[in-house]
């Protein structure tokens, strides 16, 4: 199961430490949802998702200020005796000493945020998401063309590298080459990105590794990004029969999503990097609500139609 440390949420979200004496290296959170123990606090524990990370917002820390003493420490050892990996006071709302003393005695570390409550919860929860989706690792080269996230596969030495790199000099930007780790972030968003060791390194046969980001800039590479569109490039074929209209679309599959995909031959002096640009602009229109393949089969329809009705006449 994937996991994230404490001490990597600790750092993304800048998070204040209030309980310095707990060890934190081996506390991992195992799933991207939160709580908020509102009813916790006020004696309800059925169905208590202790596991998950803990939010206390100003109303959960209004409700503990009314406690009496008597049933603060009473409510208070119940929901600290849960195995509770970490407690977010949200808006720089600090617990009280009683929280603060049976919290190190259970061993659950307390933080503090800045933040409001909202703008912290959404913000934890995307971010675990990402960290936490299900990934596997492909052989390709990820390129966001004009906002699209294109995904480029095929047989090892097909040209894969030197489509990216033209494409980064024609001012797109590289996410990752060679290794594309995909994350399923949600039933509808695959989010490519590069694994830490060959990140901004594109590999060319005969010239050897080369840095694009020091090469080309900052501007030309990017961190993560979604996967709209998959260009596999295969060596032509006279044998086979290429789809010459696109007036359906074909599809590939990664952990259950389905992403577009153009089945591309390769021949000496097709450019590469301006088929793979074309294919991007297109699927963006696509998505706008136009379809050049539709529009044409239009035409010849409203064509035909026409010479019948003269041919009638």
């Amino acid at each position: 199961m994937a996991s994230v440390s404490l001490l990597s949420i600790i750092e993304k979200m800048k998070l204040e430490n209030l309980t310095p004496e707990i060890e934190l290296k081996e506390i991992k959170i195992n799933q991207p949802d939160i709580n908020r123990p509102a009813l916790q606090l006020a004696g309800y524990f059925e169905h208590y998702e202790a596991s998950r990370l803990q939010i206390i917002g100003f109303v959960e820390y209004t409700y503990m200020e009314s406690l009496s003493k008597k049933r603060k420490e009473e409510i208070y050892n119940k929901l600290l005796s849960c195995p509770i990996p970490c407690i977010v006071f949200c808006r720089e709302l600090l617990p009280d000493e009683l929280f603060k003393k049976i919290a190190i005695e259970k061993g659950v570390p307390l933080f503090m945020t800045k933040k409001a409550t909202s703008a912290f919860t959404a913000e934890i929860i995307r971010w675990l998401n990402v960290q936490l989706a299900p990934c596997i690792s492909v052989h390709g080269v990820l390129v966001d063309v004009y906002g699209e996230g294109v995904l480029i596969t095929g047989e090892s030495g097909i040209g894969k590298s030197e489509a990216a790199l033209e494409l980064v000099k024609r001012g797109h930007r590289l996410v990752t080459d060679d290794v594309v780790e995909i994350r399923k972030v949600s039933d509808d968003t695959l989010i490519g990105s590069a694994p830490n060791i060959t990140k901004h390194f594109i590999e060319l046969r005969g010239i050897g590794i080369i840095d694009v980001k020091t090469l080309f800039g900052v501007s030309s590479v990017k961190d993560t990004q979604g996967i709209d569109l998959v260009i596999r490039l295969e060596d032509w074929s006279k044998d086979k029969e290429y789809d010459r209209l696109g007036l359906e679309e074909e599809y590939t599959e990664y952990l259950g999503n389905k992403v577009v995909c153009h089945n591309i031959p390769i021949r000496p002096g097709r450019n590469l990097a301006v088929i793979c640009e074309s294919a991007a602009i297109n699927h963006r229109q696509k998505k706008m609500g136009y379809n050049a393949a539709q529009e044409l089969y239009k035409r010849v329809q409203e064509s035909l139609s026409k010479k019948r009705d003269e041919d009638d006449e």
